[in-house]
């Protein structure tokens, strides 16, 4: 089946669907991503070039620092981006957190006991009500950290698969969710608690004694993780899949949901008291004075960055996978002896091999942006043109988010962009009589609704490698054309509930108001 083919088989009904297979086709005409990050990585040593030619730079809001761009095209750039090649690779932090999670996950999925639970739990609830739940966990999913991008699209395929459902449909889903939804939750998560630090050092150049808290875009976000959740579904239900509804599933090894043998009916019960034994003792190293998974320097806490809970969340993540994967599998005769656990953990690496390959090409683009500073002065010119447009009110918010959006395409880190932006944003508005908490949260929704749509984004190769389990070819405009309606309609939503809070001056969060 021709690659056209395969696009028509999946393009549905209407004028909307028909726009996404284009897209799709288009999309998949360009080079292999590998060669992608190539023609990239060429471009920003080229364009760092004629910039330090042009002695272009920006002063760093937050420093105070003239950035100016760092020519790779140079003896000093030559020797750092030939040097520097393999810790470049060993140092590109998405791949250690895959390959550490498919560690656990492999097991689970190899093993049999996914599909065996899925189909367990999951027989007889209505398909719409599955992805209900798994929008909602997946909005949820920044609060394990990145962990979430790793371990929830395979979950998610697996879950389908093993509902008589098209694995992509579940995968791109979850992904979808997490990236584009990526700061909505309904418990404060790290990334809160960076995200106002940032707020808090910019807010007090004007305000010296500005002082709020973490939760101060609280109530808007729970009300966000809800309504995203509710068009989450909506969008996957009625926009993804029926694009796949007429692939055979035969071609992803899956006939027909047969009955779970007695065998494997013990292996899931002794592999869920494994798992209940497993949290038990996580929970039990997190309590106490002075806990095993604390912060000896922040009074034994869990939840500081440095703590081993944090730091080391994909390692628990991976474990609670492992633990029950393993036990089904010895429980219900698939594995006789460990050497066929463990070669079913080479076959899950064996499968990231393409992502891995192109993890090599993605650190080198990545690391040679940074090197050239093209990023951070990208951002701060885009914020200054913002502010030269002098707009107020809500479409100056609206203009935040835009920026946000456009930015987030250049530079993955979202703690590096808010570090550029918020010294400017921040004192700006306030100046114009609006809370720095209204500020935060335009800005974490520029930062989120994008990430599901560029290839530059750290996990992206990510998707990209796990939809090459079931789909050899998947190209970057597959990803992207399916992606592009979660997007889109995340930015609808958002941004109307937004004009809605300002409007009625609802307060964002504890200590968080719209108006000063």
């Amino acid at each position: 089946m021709t690659e056209e083919q395969k696009v028509e088989q999946k393009t549905g009904q209407g004028f909307f669907a028909g726009i996404l297979s284009w897209i799709e086709r288009v999309g998949n005409k360009l080079p292999d991503p590998i060669t992608l990050f190539v023609i990239l990585a060429v471009v920003v040593v080229f364009i760092s070039w004629v910039c330090s030619l042009f002695g272009v730079s920006a002063v760093h809001p937050g420093t105070g620092k003239t950035m100016t761009v760092i020519n790779l095209l140079s003896k000093d750039g030559f020797r750092q981006i030939w040097s520097r090649a393999v810790t470049n690779f060993s140092g590109f932090a998405p791949m250690g957190i895959v390959l550490v999670a498919v560690i656990g996950t492999g097991v689970a999925e190899k093993s049999g006991f996914l599909s065996a639970l899925t189909q367990k739990l999951l027989s007889g609830i209505p398909p719409i009500l599955v992805t209900l739940i798994l929008v909602f966990i997946c909005v949820n999913g920044n609060v394990a950290g990145d962990s979430a991008f790793v371990i929830m699209p395979p979950l998610a395929a697996a879950t389908y698969l093993s509902m008589g459902r098209n694995p992509m449909v579940g995968m791109f889903t979850a992904f979808a969710s997490v990236a584009a939804g990526f700061c909505a939750t309904v418990v404060l998560a790290l990334t809160d608690t960076m995200a106002y630090g940032f707020t808090e050092s910019a807010a007090r150049l004007l305000d010296p004694n500005y002082a709020a808290s973490p939760a101060i875009n609280y109530y808007f976000l729970v009300v966000s993780c809800l309504v995203l959740t509710v068009v989450g579904t909506l969008v996957s239900e009625v926009l993804i899949a029926p694009r796949y509804a007429h692939i055979d599933l035969a071609r992803y090894g899956k006939s027909e949901q047969a009955i779970l043998t007695p065998a494997q009916e013990k292996g899931i019960k002794y592999a869920l008291r494994a798992l209940a034994v497993t949290v038990v003792l996580i929970v039990l190293m997190c309590v106490g004075s002075d806990p095993l998974m604390g912060d000896p320097a922040q009074g034994g806490s869990i939840t500081s960055p440095a703590a081993p809970f944090m730091s080391g969340l994909v390692v628990t993540v991976a474990v609670l996978f492992f633990v029950p994967g393993a036990i089904y599998g010895f429980v219900s005769g698939k594995y006789k002896n460990d050497k066929e656990m463990f070669a079913d953990i080479t076959l899950a690496f064996k499968d990231m091999a393409p992502y891995i390959v192109l993890c090599f090409f993605c650190a080198q683009f990545t690391n040679y942006f940074g090197w050239s500073n093209l990023g951070v002065i990208i951002a701060v010119k885009g914020a200054e043109l913002l502010k030269a447009l002098n707009f107020t009110g809500i479409p100056l918010l609206i203009g935040i988010v835009f920026a946000s959006c456009i930015i987030n395409l250049f530079i993955g880190s979202a703690s590096a962009k808010w570090a550029i932006l918020a010294p400017v944003f921040v004192p700006m508005l306030l100046l114009l009589n609006l809370d720095p908490a209204v500020t935060q949260i335009a800005y974490r929704i520029g930062d989120s609704i994008t990430n599901p749509l560029s290839p530059l984004f750290y996990y992206f190769p990510v998707i990209l490698g796990f939809a090459h389990r079931y789909e050899k070819d998947t190209g970057m405009g597959t990803i992207i054309a399916n992606m592009i309606p979660f997007s889109f309609c995340f930015t609808i939503v958002w941004l109307l509930q937004l004009v809605a809070w300002v409007m009625l001056d609802l307060p964002l969060g504890p200590g968080g108001k719209i108006f000063l």
